[in-house]
Protein backbone atom coordinates (compact mmCIF):
# COMPACT_ATOMS: atom_id res chain seq x y z
CA UNK A 1 0.00 0.00 0.00
CA UNK A 2 1.20 3.17 -1.01
CA UNK A 3 0.41 5.54 2.78
CA UNK A 4 0.45 8.64 0.58
CA UNK A 5 -1.90 7.78 -2.37
CA UNK A 6 -4.25 6.48 -0.02
CA UNK A 7 -4.10 9.19 2.60
CA UNK A 8 -4.97 11.64 -0.65
CA UNK A 9 -8.13 9.15 -1.49
CA UNK A 10 -9.50 9.06 1.93
CA UNK A 11 -9.21 12.92 1.78
CA UNK A 12 -10.70 13.98 -1.87
CA UNK A 13 -13.67 11.45 -1.05
CA UNK A 14 -13.90 13.34 2.68
CA UNK A 15 -14.35 16.49 0.89
CA UNK A 16 -16.54 15.76 -2.08
CA UNK A 17 -18.51 13.01 -0.36
CA UNK A 18 -18.06 10.75 -3.02
CA UNK A 19 -15.90 8.26 -4.17
CA UNK A 20 -16.69 8.75 -7.69
CA UNK A 21 -16.26 12.92 -7.57
CA UNK A 22 -12.77 11.46 -5.66
CA UNK A 23 -11.93 9.42 -8.50
CA UNK A 24 -12.63 12.22 -10.71
CA UNK A 25 -10.48 14.32 -9.25
CA UNK A 26 -7.36 12.40 -8.98
CA UNK A 27 -7.89 10.83 -12.65
CA UNK A 28 -8.32 7.53 -11.76
CA UNK A 29 -10.91 4.65 -11.92
CA UNK A 30 -13.56 4.83 -8.87
CA UNK A 31 -12.77 1.33 -7.98
CA UNK A 32 -9.10 2.36 -7.32
CA UNK A 33 -10.07 5.09 -4.73
CA UNK A 34 -12.67 2.55 -2.70
CA UNK A 35 -9.19 0.15 -2.41
CA UNK A 36 -7.07 2.86 -1.56
CA UNK A 37 -9.74 3.79 1.07
CA UNK A 38 -9.77 -0.11 1.97
CA UNK A 39 -6.46 -0.48 2.88
CA UNK A 40 -6.33 3.00 4.92
CA UNK A 41 -9.12 1.81 6.89
CA UNK A 42 -7.51 -1.46 7.09
CA UNK A 43 -4.29 0.07 8.52
CA UNK A 44 -5.85 2.38 10.93
CA UNK A 45 -7.99 -0.69 11.80
CA UNK A 46 -11.15 1.24 11.93
CA UNK A 47 -14.25 2.68 9.84
CA UNK A 48 -13.38 6.08 8.48
CA UNK A 49 -16.71 6.01 6.47
CA UNK A 50 -20.57 5.62 6.98
CA UNK A 51 -21.65 4.35 3.48
CA UNK A 52 -25.10 4.46 1.58
CA UNK A 53 -26.27 3.93 -1.65
CA UNK A 54 -26.15 8.00 -2.28
CA UNK A 55 -23.48 9.37 -0.34
CA UNK A 56 -20.41 9.00 2.05
CA UNK A 57 -19.93 10.61 5.36
CA UNK A 58 -17.48 10.44 7.37
CA UNK A 59 -18.00 8.52 10.76
CA UNK A 60 -16.88 10.43 14.45
CA UNK A 61 -13.31 8.56 14.00
CA UNK A 62 -12.76 9.40 10.36
CA UNK A 63 -13.57 13.55 11.24
CA UNK A 64 -10.54 12.75 13.56
CA UNK A 65 -8.31 11.45 10.88
CA UNK A 66 -9.38 13.82 8.30
CA UNK A 67 -7.44 16.50 9.64
CA UNK A 68 -4.36 14.79 10.44
CA UNK A 69 -4.34 13.19 6.78
CA UNK A 70 -5.47 16.35 4.94
CA UNK A 71 -2.76 18.35 6.87
CA UNK A 72 -0.38 15.68 5.73
CA UNK A 73 -1.12 16.01 2.11
CA UNK A 74 -1.65 19.78 2.22
CA UNK A 75 2.10 19.81 3.38
CA UNK A 76 3.38 17.25 0.91
CA UNK A 77 1.63 19.45 -1.52
CA UNK A 78 2.63 22.25 -0.20
CA UNK A 79 6.63 20.97 -1.02
CA UNK A 80 5.41 19.62 -4.29
CA UNK A 81 4.45 23.65 -5.27
CA UNK A 82 7.28 25.28 -3.74
CA UNK A 83 9.79 22.95 -6.01
CA UNK A 84 7.59 23.57 -8.94
CA UNK A 85 7.35 27.69 -8.39
CA UNK A 86 10.75 27.51 -8.08
CA UNK A 87 11.02 26.19 -11.87
CA UNK A 88 7.71 28.16 -13.71
CA UNK A 89 5.43 31.22 -12.58
CA UNK A 90 1.74 30.02 -11.36
CA UNK A 91 -0.35 28.93 -13.96
CA UNK A 92 -3.71 26.79 -14.53
CA UNK A 93 -7.54 27.52 -14.24
CA UNK A 94 -9.04 29.17 -10.63
CA UNK A 95 -13.03 28.15 -10.71
CA UNK A 96 -14.24 31.07 -8.21
CA UNK A 97 -17.68 31.51 -7.01
CA UNK A 98 -18.52 35.83 -6.07
CA UNK A 99 -20.82 37.52 -4.81
CA UNK A 100 -22.94 40.03 -7.17
CA UNK A 101 -22.37 43.13 -4.26
CA UNK A 102 -18.20 42.40 -4.75
CA UNK A 103 -18.44 40.94 -8.16
CA UNK A 104 -20.06 43.88 -9.92
CA UNK A 105 -18.04 47.16 -9.83
CA UNK A 106 -15.19 46.01 -8.13
CA UNK A 107 -13.93 42.46 -9.02
CA UNK A 108 -12.95 42.55 -12.49
CA UNK A 109 -10.13 45.24 -11.42
CA UNK A 110 -8.49 42.75 -9.03
CA UNK A 111 -8.53 40.13 -11.61
CA UNK A 112 -7.12 42.44 -14.13
CA UNK A 113 -4.38 43.46 -11.83
CA UNK A 114 -3.80 39.95 -10.17
CA UNK A 115 -3.38 38.60 -14.10
CA UNK A 116 -0.95 41.44 -14.92
CA UNK A 117 1.65 39.23 -11.92
CA UNK A 118 0.41 36.15 -13.09
CA UNK A 119 -0.57 36.00 -16.80
CA UNK A 120 -1.19 32.28 -17.21
CA UNK A 121 -3.57 31.97 -14.52
CA UNK A 122 -6.94 31.96 -16.18
CA UNK A 123 -10.46 32.33 -14.26
CA UNK A 124 -13.90 30.61 -14.38
CA UNK A 125 -16.01 32.95 -12.55
CA UNK A 126 -19.76 32.22 -11.31
CA UNK A 127 -21.80 35.18 -9.92
CA UNK A 128 -24.61 34.48 -7.66
CA UNK A 129 -26.16 35.46 -4.61
CA UNK A 130 -26.07 31.89 -3.25
CA UNK A 131 -24.22 30.86 0.19
CA UNK A 132 -22.49 27.39 -1.52
CA UNK A 133 -19.85 24.86 0.03
CA UNK A 134 -17.22 25.17 -2.88
CA UNK A 135 -16.35 21.17 -2.00
CA UNK A 136 -19.60 20.15 -3.33
CA UNK A 137 -20.32 22.49 -6.03
CA UNK A 138 -17.07 21.94 -7.48
CA UNK A 139 -15.05 25.48 -6.61
CA UNK A 140 -11.86 26.03 -5.92
CA UNK A 141 -12.78 29.10 -4.38
CA UNK A 142 -15.84 31.07 -3.31
CA UNK A 143 -16.25 34.49 -2.60
CA UNK A 144 -18.99 35.13 0.19
CA UNK A 145 -20.24 36.94 3.29
CA UNK A 146 -21.82 33.69 5.00
CA UNK A 147 -19.82 31.04 4.33
CA UNK A 148 -20.97 27.26 5.90
CA UNK A 149 -19.22 25.82 8.91
CA UNK A 150 -17.03 22.92 8.10
CA UNK A 151 -13.79 21.41 8.73
CA UNK A 152 -13.50 20.59 5.46
CA UNK A 153 -13.09 24.19 4.93
CA UNK A 154 -10.87 27.01 5.09
CA UNK A 155 -12.02 30.50 5.77
CA UNK A 156 -10.06 33.47 5.52
CA UNK A 157 -11.34 37.18 5.75
CA UNK A 158 -11.25 39.35 3.07
CA UNK A 159 -12.82 42.51 4.05
CA UNK A 160 -15.32 43.89 6.67
CA UNK A 161 -18.55 44.82 4.49
CA UNK A 162 -19.88 47.81 6.30
CA UNK A 163 -23.63 48.97 5.39
CA UNK A 164 -25.20 52.44 4.91
CA UNK A 165 -29.08 53.44 5.07
CA UNK A 166 -29.80 55.51 2.67
CA UNK A 167 -32.47 56.97 -0.09
CA UNK A 168 -32.89 59.34 -3.11
CA UNK A 169 -32.68 63.38 -2.43
CA UNK A 170 -35.88 63.67 -4.41
CA UNK A 171 -37.93 61.30 -2.03
CA UNK A 172 -36.07 62.95 1.28
CA UNK A 173 -37.35 65.99 0.40
CA UNK A 174 -41.05 64.59 0.17
CA UNK A 175 -41.14 62.21 2.99
CA UNK A 176 -41.35 62.75 6.97
CA UNK A 177 -37.83 63.74 8.22
CA UNK A 178 -35.65 61.06 9.61
CA UNK A 179 -33.56 62.41 12.83
CA UNK A 180 -34.38 59.12 14.73
CA UNK A 181 -34.24 55.39 14.09
CA UNK A 182 -37.61 55.48 15.08
CA UNK A 183 -38.95 58.08 12.46
CA UNK A 184 -37.74 54.77 9.86
CA UNK A 185 -41.38 53.42 11.32
CA UNK A 186 -43.17 55.89 9.25
CA UNK A 187 -41.17 55.47 5.66
CA UNK A 188 -40.90 52.29 3.37
CA UNK A 189 -38.15 50.60 4.19
CA UNK A 190 -36.63 47.77 1.50
CA UNK A 191 -33.41 45.00 2.61
CA UNK A 192 -31.32 42.23 1.94
CA UNK A 193 -32.95 38.62 2.64
CA UNK A 194 -30.21 37.35 4.44
CA UNK A 195 -29.07 39.55 6.86
CA UNK A 196 -28.80 37.67 10.46
CA UNK A 197 -30.84 40.47 12.34
CA UNK A 198 -34.39 39.95 10.23
CA UNK A 199 -36.61 42.08 11.18
CA UNK A 200 -35.12 43.50 14.51
CA UNK A 201 -32.51 45.84 13.14
CA UNK A 202 -29.34 46.53 16.14
CA UNK A 203 -28.47 50.34 14.75
CA UNK A 204 -25.07 50.79 16.48
CA UNK A 205 -23.69 54.74 17.37
CA UNK A 206 -20.63 54.54 19.01
CA UNK A 207 -21.02 52.13 21.62
CA UNK A 208 -24.66 52.41 21.74
CA UNK A 209 -27.20 49.78 20.46
CA UNK A 210 -30.89 50.79 19.44
CA UNK A 211 -32.80 48.00 18.00
CA UNK A 212 -35.70 48.57 16.16
CA UNK A 213 -37.97 46.46 14.53
CA UNK A 214 -38.62 47.39 10.83
CA UNK A 215 -40.88 46.14 9.03
CA UNK A 216 -39.79 45.89 5.18
CA UNK A 217 -42.05 46.57 2.06
CA UNK A 218 -39.19 44.68 0.04
CA UNK A 219 -37.34 41.76 0.80
CA UNK A 220 -34.95 40.61 -1.72
CA UNK A 221 -31.39 38.44 -2.04
CA UNK A 222 -30.64 40.96 -5.05
CA UNK A 223 -28.57 43.94 -3.71
CA UNK A 224 -28.78 45.76 -7.31
CA UNK A 225 -32.26 45.05 -7.03
CA UNK A 226 -32.42 47.35 -3.42
CA UNK A 227 -30.14 49.86 -5.19
CA UNK A 228 -33.05 50.31 -8.02
CA UNK A 229 -35.72 50.87 -5.58
CA UNK A 230 -33.44 53.33 -3.75
CA UNK A 231 -32.60 55.07 -7.13
CA UNK A 232 -36.18 55.35 -7.67
CA UNK A 233 -37.35 57.44 -4.95
CA UNK A 234 -39.30 54.06 -3.62
CA UNK A 235 -37.85 54.26 0.29
CA UNK A 236 -35.51 53.92 2.65
CA UNK A 237 -32.79 50.33 2.12
CA UNK A 238 -30.00 49.13 3.52
CA UNK A 239 -26.81 48.78 1.26
CA UNK A 240 -23.22 47.68 1.60
CA UNK A 241 -21.06 50.63 0.99
CA UNK A 242 -19.45 48.31 -1.83
CA UNK A 243 -22.74 48.73 -3.85
CA UNK A 244 -23.74 52.09 -2.71
CA UNK A 245 -20.23 53.87 -2.91
CA UNK A 246 -20.74 55.49 -6.17
CA UNK A 247 -24.20 56.77 -5.82
CA UNK A 248 -23.62 58.24 -2.74
CA UNK A 249 -20.59 60.07 -4.36
CA UNK A 250 -22.23 61.06 -7.34
CA UNK A 251 -25.41 62.45 -4.83
CA UNK A 252 -27.91 59.87 -7.05
CA UNK A 253 -28.15 58.62 -3.15
CA UNK A 254 -27.70 60.77 0.38
CA UNK A 255 -26.91 58.81 3.49
CA UNK A 256 -29.85 58.71 6.17
CA UNK A 257 -28.67 58.89 9.73
CA UNK A 258 -25.19 58.89 8.75
CA UNK A 259 -23.74 58.36 12.64
CA UNK A 260 -25.97 54.78 12.66
CA UNK A 261 -25.30 51.33 11.05
CA UNK A 262 -25.60 47.50 11.86
CA UNK A 263 -22.70 45.58 12.91
CA UNK A 264 -20.32 45.03 9.64
CA UNK A 265 -19.95 41.84 8.63
CA UNK A 266 -16.62 40.11 6.75
CA UNK A 267 -16.30 39.04 2.52
CA UNK A 268 -14.55 35.51 3.41
CA UNK A 269 -12.48 33.99 0.80
CA UNK A 270 -13.88 29.92 1.35
CA UNK A 271 -12.08 27.08 0.12
CA UNK A 272 -11.64 22.99 0.17
CA UNK A 273 -8.90 22.54 3.01
CA UNK A 274 -7.09 20.37 0.68
CA UNK A 275 -6.46 23.58 -1.19
CA UNK A 276 -4.94 25.37 1.61
CA UNK A 277 -1.49 25.02 0.14
CA UNK A 278 -2.45 25.18 -3.20
CA UNK A 279 0.34 27.48 -5.10
CA UNK A 280 -2.32 29.44 -7.12
CA UNK A 281 -5.39 29.66 -4.86
CA UNK A 282 -2.75 30.64 -1.71
CA UNK A 283 -1.63 33.56 -3.78
CA UNK A 284 -4.83 34.43 -5.37
CA UNK A 285 -6.62 34.72 -1.40
CA UNK A 286 -3.06 36.70 -0.33
CA UNK A 287 -3.22 39.06 -3.01
CA UNK A 288 -7.18 40.26 -2.11
CA UNK A 289 -5.98 40.55 1.24
CA UNK A 290 -3.55 42.51 0.63
CA UNK A 291 -5.38 44.69 -2.05
CA UNK A 292 -8.58 45.01 0.52
CA UNK A 293 -8.60 43.90 4.08
CA UNK A 294 -6.85 47.26 5.84
CA UNK A 295 -9.32 49.67 4.16
CA UNK A 296 -11.32 48.67 1.33
CA UNK A 297 -11.56 52.07 -1.00
CA UNK A 298 -14.97 52.04 -1.41
CA UNK A 299 -14.62 52.93 2.43
CA UNK A 300 -12.04 55.54 2.15
CA UNK A 301 -13.79 57.05 -0.67
CA UNK A 302 -16.59 57.93 1.89
CA UNK A 303 -14.75 58.81 4.49
CA UNK A 304 -16.22 55.84 6.69
CA UNK A 305 -13.57 55.11 8.93
CA UNK A 306 -12.97 51.59 10.95
CA UNK A 307 -14.27 51.96 14.58
CA UNK A 308 -12.29 50.28 17.41
CA UNK A 309 -13.58 46.64 17.10
CA UNK A 310 -12.93 46.98 12.91
CA UNK A 311 -9.80 47.67 13.80
CA UNK A 312 -9.33 45.12 16.86
CA UNK A 313 -10.33 42.49 13.86
CA UNK A 314 -8.30 43.57 11.06
CA UNK A 315 -4.93 43.29 12.97
CA UNK A 316 -5.92 40.25 14.04
CA UNK A 317 -6.30 39.04 10.33
CA UNK A 318 -3.16 40.80 9.52
CA UNK A 319 -1.28 38.77 12.73
CA UNK A 320 -2.74 35.77 11.06
CA UNK A 321 -1.31 36.78 6.93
Amino acid sequence: MDLFMSMEAFVRAAEAQSFASAARQLGVAKSVVTSRVKQLEEHFGVPLFHRSTRAVRLSEIGETYYRECAELVNKVHDLSGRSAAQHESLAGTLNVHVLPGFALGHFSRALIEFREAHPRIEFVVTVNDRVIDPVQEGFDLALQIYPPASNLLVERRLFPVRGVLCAAPGYLKEEPVIETPLDLLRHDFARYSYYPWGDKWPLMKGNECFEIALNPVLKTNSVHLLLEFARAGAGVVYLPTMVAAADLLERRLERVLPDYAAPPLWLSAVYPASHRSTAKVKAFVDFLRGRYLREPQWDKALGIAPDDEDTKSVGEELADQ
